[in-house]
């Protein structure tokens, strides 16, 4: 296991790409914390803080497919670098001027949420040029889903850690300063600067002409649904069993079954077609969140959320590998960013359809709604099988798929597939 992984980090810029690439997406990992956080040392309402929360949310979702579609266009150093500090410039105006003119305060999270550079996707895009082997690019998607479990559990303690060193408004100044300089770790590397995206056609769609990919991106919205649930639910749980303590152990709980899964899935080769593989991964997820229904104590109920993480970050990591099967000629960043959205938009969805659930139910019928949401998933990967197989009589991961320079045609799609 650790050989595999240890392939990957010593090929030639690797290590700098991947750690450039989660430094950099730190602003974005920490953004919801940090703006309640800062909120409250204001004066601020929990409604307040919510709201613009949900601004800084929204905006992001919004804000990479159209960034990660720039990026195919015009190659990463030109995007991600300018908005990366447009991001960062945002979040200093609201660090400063702080609640006190809520119209400014609320511009200002929409634009550094809107221009958060599309970090992930663009890695994504760079791993076959920079690993060359298709089962190497495989196991980095699974190292990614990793190191991404890491960095949303290492994050919010970085700013407590800042917050706690010096303010609230210190955490948001500093994260956001930090995340910069990962972007431009990143850009500044020569796979970023070299990289190119395809030849592509002119379409309004872009990525989003791929029927496959519109069949997975329906299918991954419900399990952003039942990750969103999942921390609802927690809630009311830990409320009658310990309070934060509980809460604070179930979720840590969620991310190491995830951290375990995603380490275990990328230690070994998988054979078959992906998209099968997907289905596999998903029904796995959605059994696995049943048992949380028996609602145990504190310590069996902590294993219990451990179980119903294991699978998650292997779904993602072979979702990964779908994509860049289905993802038209020459919108890589901008398919991969749409998964990143269409996660993050499910996870809301999830969360704010949970609400009412625990409210009229209590936590058990809360704890449905994950399985129920992991159930959706797979029917929608079912009905959508003969969809999500089309391109598997010819993909693979090409080194140069997206890197051509003499603009070669892409071995995955035929001339029919391209954007």
């Amino acid at each position: 296991m650790a050989a595999g992984y240890g392939e990957i980090l010593r090929a030639k810029h690797a290590a700098r790409l991947l750690v450039g690439t989660l430094v950099g997406r730190l602003p974005n990992a920490t953004a919801a914390i940090a703006i309640v956080l800062f909120v409250r040392a204001e004066g601020g309402s929990y409604s307040l803080a919510g709201a613009l929360a949900a601004v800084y949310g929204v905006a992001n979702a919004t804000g990479q497919p159209l960034l990660g579609r720039l990026v195919d266009l015009y190659g990463q150093p030109r995007i991600q670098l300018p908005a990366a500090l447009l991001s960062a410039l945002a979040m200093a105006v609201f660090a400063f001027s702080g609640t006190e003119a809520l119209p400014l305060s609320y511009v200002a999270v929409g634009a550094a949420g809107l221009f958060t550079p599309p970090l992930e996707g663009g890695l994504r895009a760079l791993w076959p040029s920079v690993l060359r082997r298709e089962d190497q690019v495989h196991t980095a998607y699974a190292m990614d889903a990793v190191a991404q479990e890491v960095m949303f559990t290492v994050g919010p303690l970085l700013v407590t850690l800042c917050v706690s060193l010096w303010s609230a408004q210190a955490a948001l100044l500093v994260l956001n300063v930090v995340g910069v300089l990962g972007a431009l770790c990143v850009v500044l590397s020569p796979p970023s600067r070299a990289w190119r995206s395809a030849p592509r056609e002119a379409h309004w769609l872009g990525a989003l002409r791929s029927p496959g990919l519109l069949a997975l991106l329906g299918a991954f919205l419900f399990v952003g649904v039942a990750l969103g649930s999942i921390t609802v639910a927690a809630v009311s749980y830990a409320d009658d069993r310990g309070g934060d303590a509980v809460y604070g152990w179930l979720m840590a709980a969620v991310g190491l079954g995830a951290l375990v899964g995603g380490v275990g899935y990328g230690a070994r080769q998988w054979a078959g077609a992906p998209e099968r593989r997907l289905r596999v991964l998903v029904g796995l997820l959605a059994v696995c969140y049943l048992p949380l229904l028996l609602m145990p104590g504190p310590v069996a109920m902590t294993a219990l959320a451990a179980l119903a993480g294991v699978f998650l970050a292997p779904a993602i990591a072979c979702a990964f590998v779908i994509v860049d099967r289905h993802a038209p000629r020459g919108t890589v960043t901008e398919a991969f960013s749409w998964l990143v959205t269409t996660f993050t938009v499910g996870a809301s969805v999830g969360t704010g359809l949970a609400g009412p659930v625990v409210e009229w139910g209590g936590a058990l019928w809360g704890f449905a709604v994950p399985g129920a949401a992991g159930a959706v998933s797979l029917l929608v990967l079912l009905a959508t099988g003969r969809v999500l197989a089309a391109p598997a009589r010819t993909a693979v991961v090409a080194a140069s798929s997206e890197n051509d320079p003499n603009r070669a045609a892409e071995p995955r799609f035929s001339s029919g597939d391209r954007a």
